[in-house]
């Protein structure tokens, strides 16, 4: 899927990561990549769902973001699970270093797209919801849909 405002195309992304965290912050990080990772990438073979970013000696790194093997590969393929390290300036890097310090805050891969050929990935910072919360935003989501039902049924539009 091409998005033709910002060039932008979705290789994946992490559907869990905005129902499971209340998302507060997202950032944009280019990433360090080997050839078969990048053409594995293009074939889309990535999987976001347990993955997750954490700041080790003022650089910052994707963890369990797995990258599957390129077909056509040779003995000298990529590790699927290795940690990949992701291009930040320094004021972004001690930002997110702040916010992982806090209590209950984690890094969180939501997308991960190719923006003019490079490997781009968006990091949000969120804190983990209660079963009590996402139960509360199924509730508001089905109301919502209700409501516009019954005003398409009447035959009025609402924003």
């Amino acid at each position: 899927m091409k998005n033709e405002t910002t060039g932008e195309k979705l290789i994946a992304s992490n559907k869990t990561a905005r129902r499971d965290y209340e998302i507060t912050d997202t950032l944009e990080a280019g990433m360090v990549l080997t050839g078969t990772e990048v053409k594995a990438l293009r074939a889309g073979k990535a999987n976001l769902k347990d993955s997750y970013a954490v700041v080790k000696d003022n650089e910052v790194f994707l963890r369990e973001l797995h990258i599957g093997h390129y077909d056509h590969g040779n003995r000298y393929n990529h590790d699927p699970l290795r940690p990949r390290k992701l291009l930040l300036h320094k004021r972004e890097i001690r930002r997110l270093f702040g916010k992982s310090r806090e209590k209950g805050l984690s890094l969180i891969p939501l997308r991960l797209y190719f923006k003019r050929s490079m490997v781009k990935v968006e990091i949000g910072v969120g804190r983990g919801k209660k079963l009590y919360d996402r139960r509360q935003d199924i509730k508001r989501r089905e109301e919502r849909r209700n409501i516009s039902r019954a005003f398409k049924s009447k035959n009025i539009k609402i924003k």
